[in-house]
């Protein structure tokens, strides 16, 4: 009997330059100092003598794999990635990279940047390309109004404010 899997959902290619450089710099620390640290480790705990029982040696190859499917993927992923390090020739619009400044229905405003599925961070509010909020917001303008279904419920958005490059400091969260 074959298992079924459910096709993932396609992620979009696009990476800001800075993501882009990140995924680069993680990829050499595992290569040049992650991976030879482990490796180092494993032969140590294998020097001990009996592996079936040895925890440090039981560890140090789960790292290993894991460290080894990471750099695969980071690997495979850098070359499937396509930098946008241009600005779009219509500024007043939201596209790629863009911060946008939303008012939502209680007068409170939220600020994000619009980035790749591979730069996704809460803490510096950058969200996915690729998440409804941001499908939603592509292509509107500055006092455009918006709808966005929430797991909350249905939420309504206003943009105030659309920038690109640096984060708006005007902003609030």
């Amino acid at each position: 009997m074959k298992t079924v899997v459910p096709a993932r959902e396609a992620r979009s290619p696009y990476i800001t330059r800075e993501g882009a450089e990140r995924l680069r710099e993680e990829l050499l620390t595992l290569l040049r100092d992650k991976r030879p640290e482990v490796t180092a480790a494993v032969a140590a705990a294998a020097a001990l003598g009996d592996r079936s029982e040895n925890a440090e040696y039981i560890y140090g190859k789960k790292q290993l794999r894991e460290i080894d499917r990471r750099i695969r993927f980071l690997e495979k992923r850098l070359q499937e990635v396509k930098v946008i390090d241009q600005l779009p020739a219509d500024r007043q619009r939201v596209f790629f990279a863009a911060w946008v400044t939303l008012e939502d229905d209680h007068g409170e405003q939220h600020c994000y940047r619009l980035v790749g599925p591979d730069e996704i961070d809460a803490d510096r509010r950058y969200i996915s390309i690729d998440s409804p909020l941001a499908r939603a917001l592509v292509k509107k303008a500055l006092d455009d109004e918006l709808s966005v279904r929430t797991p909350a419920g249905e939420t309504h958005y206003v943009i105030v404010a659309i920038a690109y490059g640096a984060s708006p400091e005007s902003s609030s969260t």
